[in-house]
């Protein structure tokens, strides 16, 4: 069975316990996240130490989220705004982050695990695969309490509600949605499901290390998105090899379908989302907002949030169907 083959090997020194993220005992912001997670963790792992408080690592100088992938971070009115006004959208970009990466696990991530262990694909399926996925399951379910954790924290030490429904759904997630509403056949949705999943979990490590790789934002933050990458390279190589074990089985017209989900899913994913800026900004009042993305979006030079599609063509280069998708790897796509 395949599994044997995906087992990931953490860097040397991370702690293991079930269910949680690979973590590193020597790092006090880790150590933190994870003490949140577990609630009682530290009273009944194999490492004793005194567990910092999320709050004590909260720096109020630093920003929430990187200004340097914001968009329009170059546009001479996003230059102009007043510090303090700049910080209040790069906190909003923080917590509209981790809510798309809530809904992501909540409506595309588990639900296509769930799926593939009712047996809904073929040359799916096992004891092996059974246990492999409900293990992502719980993986996914932790990266959801932490992402609500981080987002907690931000409105309480900014103090200020930033609340998730002034927001729009993100714009992967209602893509996605759309396409299975306006699918005529059940193994039309299940497909489109598993081709987002795929897309989702094999490309949100570019995502993620945007953010764990940036030490000058709230070292909280970064730390959230390094915990969950560890988990996500695990889980991209899981979703890899059942993307192609379902497309060796399906006919023409099925594998047809499930390439164009995918291509769908990986124009969803990789785009701005502007529809949730443009939120923020009317919530923020911003003057001259309409103009500064109408640049953007007319230049195209901020219509990928991320550019990095290794992994996906990748996995295309290995099904022998890089000449049967219709996307440019090379050419930016909006959020309409």
């Amino acid at each position: 069975m395949i599994i044997d083959d995906l087992q990931c090997s953490d860097a040397e020194g991370l702690v293991h316990l079930p269910g949680l993220p690979s973590f590193d005992p020597a790092d006090e912001a880790e150590n933190a996240v994870i003490s949140r997670l577990a609630g009682n963790w530290h009273r009944r792992s194999t490492v004793k130490r005194d567990e910092p408080d999320l709050d004590e690592l909260f720096d109020a100088g630093r920003a929430d989220y990187p200004e340097k992938i914001v968009p329009f971070h170059d546009h001479p009115t996003w230059r102009a705004m007043p510090d303090a006004l700049r910080s209040r959208l790069l906190s909003w970009a923080w917590i509209a982050y981790n809510r798309h990466t809530v809904l992501a696990e909540q409506r595309v991530a588990n639900p296509a695990f769930a799926l593939v262990m009712d047996g809904e694909f073929p040359g799916l399926g096992g004891q092996d695969m059974d246990i492999a996925l409900a293990q992502a399951m719980v993986d996914e379910q932790y990266h959801t309490l932490m992402h609500i954790n981080a987002s907690a924290l931000t409105r309480r030490k900014r103090e200020n509600p930033f609340p998730d429904s002034a927001l729009p759904e993100s714009h992967t997630s209602r893509t996605h949605r759309r396409l299975r509403a306006h699918a005529a056949e059940r193994w039309q949705r299940s497909l489109t499901t598993l081709a987002f999943a795929t897309v989702s979990e094999i490309s949100i490590n570019a995502y993620l290390d945007l953010l764990a790789d940036d030490h000058d934002i709230q070292v909280v933050n970064s730390t959230t998105a390094k915990l969950h990458n560890r988990d996500e390279y695990c889980h991209a190589s899981i979703s890899d090899e059942m993307a192609k074990l379902v497309y060796d089985v399906l006919d023409p017209d099925k594998r047809r379908f499930f390439l164009d989900m995918l291509v769908a899913g990986l124009d969803a994913f990789v785009a701005t989302d502007y529809s949730t800026w443009e939120a923020i900004f009317r919530i923020e009042k911003v003057t001259g907002w309409e103009k500064m993305l109408a640049d953007v979006r007319a230049e195209k030079s901020g219509s990928r949030l991320v550019r990095d599609y290794r992994g996906l063509y990748s996995l295309m280069s290995d099904m022998n169907v890089l000449g049967d998708v219709d996307f440019d790897w090379g050419v930016a796509v909006t959020d309409k």
